[in-house]
Order: C-alpha cells, then sequence, then structure tokens
C-alpha cells in the first residue's frame, strides 16, 4: 500500500493522466466509492449504476473495484463514512443525494465526486454553476425544488377542496430546505393556506402528524433520505390522519403513498455511471456540465386513493406514467 501512495505523490504533477492508468500501475483496478443512505431504498438505483458501468466496460471485482457506505437514514454518518473512503484512497466518490454530496465535498477538494441526484446543486453550493461547475464536483440535479408547481397541480386535481396544505421536510437536508421554501412559495400563490412540519430525526414524525391533525387538506412531502427510510410508517400515519400524500419518488407510492412526480431515479444513476466512466478516463470534473433530468414520472396509487375516499380523475389516470392497483 505504501508503494501506491510514494508511486501517486511521484505522480502528483501528472494529474492529467486517467485515473485508471494511474490505478493500473499501481497494479490494481480503480476504486469507486459509493456514499449512499441506505442499501433497502437504493438497491434498484446501485443496480442500474453498476448495470451501465458494465456496459462501458467496468466490470465490479475485476476492472473495477466499488467500496459501498451507509448511513442507514442517519445523515450525521455521512461525514464519518466519506472520511473512510478518503482513507481507503478511492479514486472516485458518487453519491445519491444532497447531504452526502455535500459532506463529500467537505472532506475532500482533490478526490473527484459525482452525485447522482442532488436538488439545487448551485442554491446548495456543490458546484458555481451546472455549465462550468469548477472544483472536484459534478454529476445530475434532480430539478426537485422546480417540480412543486407540477404537484401541487395534480394534487388539486385529485382533491379539489384543498385548501391548506401541510408541507414535511427534514431541515436537516439542505436541498429538502429549498423544497420546502420553493413549494410553500407556489401554495400561497395559488392561495393555500400553509403548514410547515420540520423534522430531524425518525422519532419527530409521529408527532409531527399528530400536530397536523385536522389543520391540513393534504400533505406534500419533501424526498430525504430519512422519510424514504420511514416511508411505510408515513403511509399509515398519512391514511390514519386522512391526508392525501404527494412525494417526490416512486418508493414512497408503493409503500402505500397516493402520489409521486419526479425524476427517474434509476435512469438518474444509469447517467452518473458515464460521468464516472469520462473521469476514470481521465476528464476533469470542473470541465464536464451538470445534467438535468431527461425523464419524470407520475406515479398513482389508486389502492390508497380508495382508502382515502378518494376518485382520481380518468385524465390523470391517463396522463399516469404508472397505476398501482
Amino acid at each position: 500500500m505504501s508503494s501506491r501512495r510514494d508511486f501517486i505523490t511521484l505522480l502528483g504533477s501528472a494529474a492529467a493522466w486517467p485515473l485508471a492508468a494511474r490505478a493500473q500501475q499501481a497494479g490494481k483496478p480503480p476504486t469507486i466509492g459509493f456514499l449512499g443512505a441506505n442499501p433497502a431504498i437504493e438497491s434498484q438505483r446501485v443496480a442500474a449504476f453498476t448495470h451501465r458501468l458494465r456496459e462501458l466496460g467496468w466490470i465490479e471485482g475485476r476492472t473495477v473495484s466499488i467500496e459501498y457506505r451507509w448511513a442507514e437514514g442517519r445523515s450525521e454518518d455521512y461525514a464519518e463514512n466519506a472520511a473512510e473512503l478518503i482513507r481507503l484512497k478511492v479514486d472516485v466518490i458518487v453519491t445519491s443525494t444532497t447531504p452526502p454530496s455535500l459532506a463529500a465535498k467537505q472532506a475532500t477538494a482533490v478526490i473527484p465526486i459525482v452525485f447522482a441526484a442532488a436538488n439545487d446543486p448551485v442554491g446548495t453550493g456543490l458546484v458555481a454553476s451546472l455549465a462550468r461547475p469548477g472544483g472536484n464536483v459534478t454529476g445530475l440535479a434532480n430539478q426537485q425544488s422546480d417540480t412543486s408547481g407540477k404537484k401541487l397541480e395534480f394534487l388539486r386535481e385529485v382533491v379539489p377542496g384543498l385548501r391548506q396544505l401541510a408541507i414535511m421536510a427534514n431541515a436537516d437536508n439542505p436541498g429538502s430546505v429549498l423544497d420546502m421554501s420553493e413549494a410553500e412559495v407556489t401554495a400561497r400563490r395559488l392561495g393555500l393556506e400553509v403548514t410547515k412540519s420540520e423534522i430531524r430525526r425518525a422519532e419527530d414524525i409521529t408527532p409531527a402528524f399528530e400536530a397536523l391533525r385536522n389543520r391540513a387538506d393534504a400533505l406534500y412531502l419533501c424526498p430525504d433520505a430519512l422519510l424514504n427510510t420511514n416511508r411505510i410508517r408515513i403511509s399509515i400515519l398519512a391514511v390514519g390522519a386522512r391526508l392525501p400524500t404527494m412525494h417526490g419518488h416512486r418508493e414512497y407510492v408503493e409503500a402505500g403513498g397516493l402520489m409521486s412526480y419526479g425524476s427517474n431515479n434509476q435512469d438518474q444513476f444509469r447517467r452518473a455511471a458515464d460521468f464516472v466512466d469520462k473521469i476514470l478516463r481521465g476528464a476533469k470534473p470542473a470541465d464536464i456540465p451538470v445534467e438535468q433530468p431527461t425523464k419524470f414520472d407520475l406515479i398513482i396509487n389508486l389502492t390508497a386513493a380508495k382508502a382515502l375516499g378518494l376518485e382520481v380523475p380518468a385524465q390523470l389516470l391517463g396522463r399516469a406514467d404508472e397505476v398501482i392497483e
């Protein structure tokens, strides 16, 4: 291991060499560090990522190694996991959402970082601009904050008497805070009364729902690993409180939520593999523009609608990418 460090030190001035070539010179394949939230909620995303890597010639365990580190829904673990990947001297770090991406950026200004689905990467300080990210970070935005108008439009079609909207977000997730702010502005512009519900831990979820009882006609949830990890409990509490829910990703709807609208996560992670491929072949993150989503999905759960006593208009069902019955 020490000989590898010595070799990389000698090549410090040869930063333009492809990372894969440098790793090969050191006698081992390049290593990708994957900084994730929870394997249970990201297994399909990881599968899409590794499948695309194979198509590009990077076969896990043969031509590339992947070190996975999971926070298991605890955002405070991202910094420690990022530090561990740096100690392992990985060649590139792949992150999922905004919190792990910021943790990785704060931990290293040298190792390339690729985020697969970050909300407003400029607004959260991940990159200087979408066209020229600068520094060691690039990836794919999910435009979560930009979808609030569409989400509320769909919600109003299903809940025609919508007057009071609750918005729930993890206050420790900068991306979710931005989403909450944009959703609030959009809702007030539509003449809705807004109640904000901020959580930070799993223990905050049940009390948050109790506080919302009889204070809202529907609930807008800002996507976040903490909420995703607890999505089944959230769906049960929402039905118990008679609250139709709007989410950002399909996992929530599969777990009993009413609707979701947002970028296709598996597609995002496939495209993240293309970023990693470019970097391992010598491209610099600073020169790779941040990409926007190309596919947005509307998912509707008719079982949830029935449990809430709602009828989904046929026109909206026709626009859905998927209907769960």
